[in-house]
């Protein structure tokens, strides 16, 4: 925190650091010093709640990233080893990235990064420090932790991927997640089949798998579940004691109920408990603070079926969730009017509520690279039945565009001065917009069709559900009833959206791509399936050279509306019907593959700008305030605290397997 003259707190958003791809920042917790003590507390207790779960990501990510990291720092707090050195310089890089992915591999493109300084002098400088600091199992010496974590670490042909999504390839053992130990694809995948079809007739079934590693032992495959008494338990019942601490100072008693049920289910792993938790957590509308906490995403798992552990602490945005609050409160008016197949509507939508939030804490998958917006449950029952909650993360927003404005990125990319002027005007109110209607009534618009398994898709499931919640949002920006709501200024508002879409998915998401690759994670799949599919569709969209240098053209703005809206429709029926081979095609053909020329020139023009193509964010750090009695009186916010300081803090503090 920075303070002015006049003694203004001037909140300074960019931390001073850049390392690798990554720039860090800062993000404020706007109007928490309004907040009433029990509030407080709540977020605090529940933060304590999000941060011991950090162990378990770094565990899931790959079954030796828990063991590099805590090397790697005992090397890096070891006094008697040369500091000032280009061998240790590269070492704190690669520590800083291990940190920052929760393991060796890229938090976006999931891939091995490789470390610039040698096994040789890892070697060297491990023999320096302790036995007692390194993470020794018993009776194991210095050199054979070398000889197990060193492939690891540097030979780029073991364990490359974190999750591997290539077609034809068994996914699980061409995968270095950890939820699968000894089975093969087929094998998981008949495992769990087994497990649906003997539960075929129940019309609340669990999400199988969810919360377990799967494992093979001899001829018997068996599920080792993540529970107290299960795999990760030590850092399970520090999650358990501080939702216990929560439970005395919930807002209402349903908000109460929820956290027990969540208890409950940590306790047990029993997956119906979990969905009992669920229900009651999108029903809970009353308090101000809200979490999520748990295993939820199944991105990081090449099936779809694991969830990755994550943790968010929040309370509402009051003001920005009167914009959110428009959109929910007209649900059924946006389902009923979806240029899908009307067998693909929801006649009755349930449930569906939205807020804007202010981020209190991050955790697990959710930190240092977090969502700007996330809908849950995921539950395609859950949803029809009950209804979902979708966020949209103001100050997260709201940081990325402070920390955006000025940096060259536009202009260097943006075609002409007119379109750029556009983009200026209404790009950011059309950012937190088509984030509203991608979370609020994107991801829960639409149904399957009577005996469809959510699962159908398989690989494919999570880029087609994308595409689906980005396709809804790009389709309605551009309708009359958001200017009619007062959410848009006038109707050529849209087009600073379309525009910045379609420029992202063609051409400038490839900075976030190593050369040679092909896109693997999801939402950059959804966002090139919908750019290049509309782009082959006719003369609506153009790639333009100007002075050696390539421009997106949008020639027909409404003409674009109605690619969305056709596409739309096939995506929603892919997903209604669960048509893999469908959804098999049109990724494969559209969101997969990257023209080497065009990747080669916009890598070029953005190293030119001398930016990192990837955002993350320090935690604040909460301090309580205690009374002459013992007691919490206020909680402090700390926003001081370095990268270096706050990663070896949570190794210290929050370190459990």
């Amino acid at each position: 925190m920075n303070y002015s003259d006049d003694c203004t707190p001037h909140f300074d958003y960019i931390v001073k650091e850049c390392f690798a791809d990554i720039q860090l920042l800062r993000y404020r917790l706007n109007g928490f010093e309004q907040l009433s003590l029990l509030q407080k507390k709540l977020i605090y207790y529940l933060s304590k709640a999000t941060l011991y779960g950090r162990d378990i990501s770094f565990d899931q990510f790959g079954k030796y990233n828990l063991r590099i990291r805590k090397m790697l720092e005992a090397v890096y707090n070891e006094q008697t080893i040369d500091h000032d050195n280009d061998d240790f310089r590269a070492l704190e890089v690669y520590l800083k990235r291990v940190w920052f992915s929760n393991g060796i591999y890229h938090h976006y493109g999931s891939e091995k990064f490789l470390p610039t300084f040698s096994a040789d002098y890892l070697r060297r400088v491990l023999r320096q420090v302790e036995m007692a600091k390194l993470p020794l199992r018993s009776g194991e010496t210095v050199e054979q932790l070398c000889d197990e974590l060193f492939p690891v670490i540097f030979d780029p042909t073991v364990l490359p991927k974190r999750v591997n999504k290539a077609d034809g390839a068994d996914l699980i053992q061409t995968s270095a997640c950890n939820f699968y130990e000894g089975v093969t694809q087929q094998e998981a995948e008949a495992f769990y089949a087994q497990q649906k079809a003997a539960d075929a007739n129940n019309p609340t079934p669990a999400s199988y798998g969810l919360n377990s590693t799967l494992v093979k032992d001899g001829d018997t495959i068996r599920e080792d579940v993540w529970k107290v008494g299960g795999r990760y338990e030590n850092a399970i019942r520090q999650i358990v004691y501080w939702l216990e601490k929560a439970l005395t100072v919930a807002e209402n008693p349903r908000q109460q109920h929820v956290i027990e049920l969540l208890i409950k289910y940590y306790q047990t792993g029993d997956l119906q408990v979990f969905n009992d938790y669920c229900i009651e957590w999108v029903g809970e509308h009353e308090g101000r603070v809200d979490f999520v906490n748990g295993f939820i995403e199944v991105y990081g798992d090449p099936l779809g079926l694991k969830g990755s552990w994550e943790g968010i602490v929040e309370y509402k945005d009051l003001d920005a969730t009167k914009r959110t609050q428009a959109i929910s409160q007209n649900a059924q008016w946006f389902e009923d009017h979806s240029p899908v197949d009307p067998r693909f509507r929801k006649p009755h939508v349930k449930g569906v509520t939205a807020n804007a939030i202010c981020a209190a804490m991050l955790g697990g998958d959710e930190y240092p690279s977090t969502a700007i917006g996330i809908n849950l449950p995921n539950a395609d029952w859950i949803r029809a039945e009950h209804g979902s909650k979708s966020i949209t993360i103001s100050n997260i927003t709201d940081a990325y565009n402070k920390a955006a404005h000025g940096n060259g990125f536009k202009e260097e990319f943006v075609i002409d001065a007119e379109t750029l002027a556009l983009i200026e005007k209404y790009g950011d109110a059309c950012d937190d917009l088509h984030t509203d209607l991608h979370e609020c009534l994107g991801h829960g618009s639409g149904q399957l069709l009577p005996g469809t398994d959510s699962d159908a898709l398989k690989a494919y499931g999570n880029t087609i559900e994308e595409a689906r919640a980005d396709l809804f949002g790009l389709y309605y920006i551009a309708d009359q009833k958001l200017v009619e709501l007062g959410l848009l200024q006038d109707d050529k508002a849209y087009k600073a959206q379309y525009y910045s879409y379609i420029m992202n998915g063609l051409m400038t998401q490839l900075i976030r791509i190593e050369p040679g690759h092909q896109i693997e994670e999801a939402h950059m799949r959804n966002r090139a399936l919908i750019a290049h599919w509309c782009y082959e569709q006719g003369d609506v969209i153009q790639l333009e050279k100007h002075d050696g240098k390539t421009f997106v053209r949008i020639s027909n703005y409404e003409a674009l509306r109605t690619l969305f809206a056709r596409l739309l429709a096939e995506i929603q029926r892919i997903k209604s019907e669960g048509d893999f081979e469908a959804a098999r095609q049109l990724v494969e053909r559209y969101a997969v593959k990257v023209d080497a020329d065009l990747h080669t020139e916009v890598i070029e023009r953005y190293k030119k700008l001398n930016l990192a193509p990837y955002k993350g964010f320090l935690n604040p750090q909460m301090k309580p305030v205690m009374d002459e009695c013992g007691n919490i009186c206020d909680i402090q916010l700390d926003y001081s605290e370095s990268y270096v300081q706050q990663m070896l803090r949570y190794g210290q503090e929050y370190g459990t397997l």
